[in-house]
């Protein structure tokens, strides 16, 4: 079985339906999230070893995410135990199940990596040395988690496909601070994916070839766009596939794009095009892996929160 790497937070997620507040009250769900977790889940359901590497509260929301990831099947062993608070969130969805989020982030878990910590994710050798390393959205935007995140993909880069999800989120990050950032987070990637709303905030006006061209002048080699209702866009090497979206029937977004990359991962390393630069990838074999990666996500989105399929739901 194949090894993907995983660093980056693990959320505590609390669903606010449309009709959830009542009589004053707000009636809320909690779920287990974040977006690097929620990739690691998609990766291990679907039968891809997840080594996810993340500092886990000891607390009763740390405990409910811990005992999530290990019921999925996610590689703890690089994961630290941490006595600071989980991270949380409030997803506020609307009444076409997208999702708005305020996050709780001042002195919890996520942010207090050290290098020595991080060390073993990438580790090992022989075949359960991982062929790519996976990171993004709150965990490679703040600090001081950040730079060491950073540095670790660098170092990792010699020898693995690197993976980023920046998953922007300017209510608690001003989006001056990605635009700063993509740049640099272009630069040591292999492959990026973008959703719709982050194109929009990071280059208003630009299209998705046009976001593709910039990643391409970076040294990304796949840029992904999930376009929502219309598909997803990618560009090989500047080569373009667009692939439908698989489903209709939405229930809530969330976890919808974290799945998706993570079915795209999936099948890229089942494919053995994972462990360097992508030489292997073609546009045909592109376009298998996005058609696959749509149909996760079309099960993600069909029921409530951030809950990708197993292997055998996709049968």
């Amino acid at each position: 079985m194949t090894t993907i790497a995983v660093v980056g937070e693990v959320v505590a997620d609390a669903v606010l339906p449309p009709d959830g507040v009542r009589d004053h009250v707000a009636h809320l769900t909690v779920h287990p999230g974040g977006g690097p977790a929620n990739f690691a889940v998609a990766l291990a359901r679907l039968g891809t070893v997840a080594r996810f590497a993340g500092r886990l509260s000891t607390g009763s929301l740390g405990s409910l995410c811990r005992s999530s990831l290990e019921a999925s099947g996610v590689d703890l062993s690089t994961s630290v135990a941490a006595a600071e608070p989980a991270t949380l969130a409030i997803a506020k969805l609307a009444e076409d199940g997208a999702a708005s989020y305020e996050f709780y982030v001042d002195g919890t878990a996520d942010w207090q990596w050290t290098p020595d910590e991080l060390a073993p994710l990438v580790a090992g050798g022989g075949d359960d040395a991982p062929v790519a390393i996976h990171t993004g959205t709150l965990a490679l935007a703040l600090q001081p988690s950040g730079q060491v995140i950073e540095d670790l993909l660098a170092a990792a880069r010699s020898h693995l496909t690197v993976s980023i999800d920046p998953n922007l989120r300017t209510a608690l990050i001003p989006v001056e601070k990605y635009r700063a950032k993509i740049a640099h987070w272009a630069a040591l990637a292999d492959i990026v994916r973008l959703s719709e709303d982050d194109l929009v905030q990071l280059w208003p006006g630009a299209s998705p070839e046009d976001a593709a061209a910039t990643l391409h002048e970076h040294g990304v080699v796949l840029a992904v766009v999930s376009l929502g209702a219309e598909g997803a866009f990618a560009s090989l090497r500047g080569e373009h596939v667009r692939v439908p979206v698989a489903g209709r029937a939405v229930v809530d977004t969330v976890g919808a794009g974290d799945s998706f990359h993570g079915g795209l991962l999936h099948h890229l390393a089942g494919a053995g095009a994972l462990g360097g630069r992508l030489d292997d990838l073609t546009v045909d074999g592109l376009r298998e892996a996005l058609e696959f990666a749509s149909k996760v996500a079309a099960v993600t989105v069909s029921r409530a929160g951030a809950n990708p399929p197993w292997a055998h739901e996709l049968t």
